[in-house]
């Protein structure tokens, strides 16, 4: 029904989404509500076009403006190719394009961080909360972090693959430079993203930096 509707290029009646699929009014009314519910379509009163019965005008259903993406495990290829277009519009003079790429994914990197403490407000962050606070940041980002220990944080998910298997040296290096850059956002200090690459698993591993014991 939803192909449906976004082939149809204008608002849909329960009976035409119903009469497409070869299913009962009601049982498209149920389905469309919960498109509706999830946000990928939006409803509404028909209004005018000529002679209506008595009674409530029908409901007809369009596309929610929404882009929908559905991948497992998670993946997070705008990011990375919005952080390589920053940083060919801002490369400065005697910056190589590595090292744009890396600042850029630092600086984003940075804001995530920056942003996440201002939501929280977690006040002076030891090591294991700042752990645990990179932790629930970094699942919404489709890094499945995983505990090892109180000091330790594997990602058990590369947001960038496959393209990190394809430029390990570029992408892990702007990874690790985003996830740097998000705990300097966080002012973990006690805490480090360090390069700890094994095979299935993103590249980075956060844990209690070496100046804290």
């Amino acid at each position: 029904m939803y192909e449906f509707i976004r082939r149809a290029r204008r608002p849909v009646t329960r009976d035409e989404a119903a009469a497409e699929v070869g299913i009962s009014r009601k049982l498209a009314a149920f389905h469309l509500d919960k498109l509706v519910d999830a946000g990928l379509l939006v409803a509404r009163s028909q209004t005018g076009g000529g002679v209506r019965k008595v009674g409530r005008a029908p409901k007809v259903y369009e596309p929610a403006d929404v882009d929908i993406r559905i991948s497992i495990p998670p993946r997070q290829h705008d990011l990375l190719a919005d952080i390589l277009l920053q940083a060919v519009l801002t490369e400065g003079e005697g910056e190589t394009a590595r090292q744009a790429a890396l600042r850029t994914a630092r600086e984003r990197g940075q804001q995530l961080g920056d942003a996440e403490r201002e939501r929280s407000r977690p006040g002076r962050l030891g090591v294991e909360r700042a752990l645990t606070l990179a932790e629930e940041v970094l699942a919404r980002h489709g890094f499945e972090p995983s505990r090892q220990s109180p000091g330790c944080v594997r990602l058990l998910n590369c947001p960038f693959h496959p393209l990190a298997a394809r430029s390990p040296d570029v992408v892990c290096g702007i990874n690790h430079a985003f996830l740097a850059g998000f705990l300097t956002g966080l002012r973990a200090t006690g805490t480090a993203a360090t390069l700890e690459p094994r095979s299935g698993e993103c590249c980075v591993q956060l844990h209690r930096s070496a100046r804290t014991g």
